[in-house]
């Protein structure tokens, strides 16, 4: 491999498919034995679009499972400026507020990047700058399960409000976007973000090519 060639690796799935679990466990097995020159992680989440103009009431409204929430042709940019050997001030979201926060991170170039998000696939400007498609497949109802445990606990929400966002706009989403998405992917993982050996599968190919 080149000396700086960049490798982009995509984990895209479902809301709560465990992608992002799959990304850091690979990113954080991988850090201390690679150093941050050679691996970095991205998550689309960091790039929903700002609604600092909206009431906090107008924001709750919002499909966040929809290609337009997200800005996309920023993270784009970005992908492009670290493969061209610039660092890149990654957006902060916040769940909370469902806005971006004043701050960013500064992340540099690494010789491999793992993005994941929901759809990643969805976008053919995003693809292009793809070189491995993984997508994670696990059952809709497991995913339910998931998320409502996630949400309930991590971001505080009621059950009411998480099956209704469910139904209205995650499950439909799904299937307009992200499962039609499955047949850009070059790797289909099921069992979810703990499955081992595909953990491992992917670690060996990361060295592979910082190596």
């Amino acid at each position: 491999m080149p000396k700086n060639k960049q490798t982009i690796i995509a984990i895209v799935g479902a809301s709560a498919s465990g992608k992002s679990l799959f990304a850091q466990t690979i990113y954080e097995e991988l850090l201390p034995e690679l150093g941050d020159n050679n691996i970095a992680i991205i998550k689309e989440d960091s790039y929903y679009r700002s609604q600092d103009h909206l009431t906090i009431e107008k924001r709750e409204l919002i499909n966040y499972d929809h290609p337009a929430a997200f800005e996309h042709e920023l993270l784009a940019t970005h992908l492009t400026q670290l493969s061209q050997q610039n660092s890149i001030e990654v957006p902060c979201y916040s769940y909370t507020t469902h806005t971006r926060l004043p701050e960013t991170k500064t992340l540099s170039p690494a010789k491999v990047v793992l993005v994941e998000g929901i759809l990643l696939l969805e976008d053919p400007q995003l693809r292009a700058l793809f070189d491995i498609k993984i997508f994670m497949d696990i059952p809709l109802d497991i995913c339910l399960l998931r998320r409502i445990e996630r949400d309930m606990i991590e971001r505080e929400r009621s059950l009411t409000s998480i099956t209704q966002q469910y139904m209205e706009t995650v499950r439909p989403m799904y299937f307009q976007y992200i499962e039609p998405s499955k047949a850009y992917a070059d790797i289909i993982i099921t069992q979810g973000g703990k499955n081992r050996m595909a953990i491992e599968v992917l670690k060996a190919k990361i060295r592979q090519l910082v190596q």
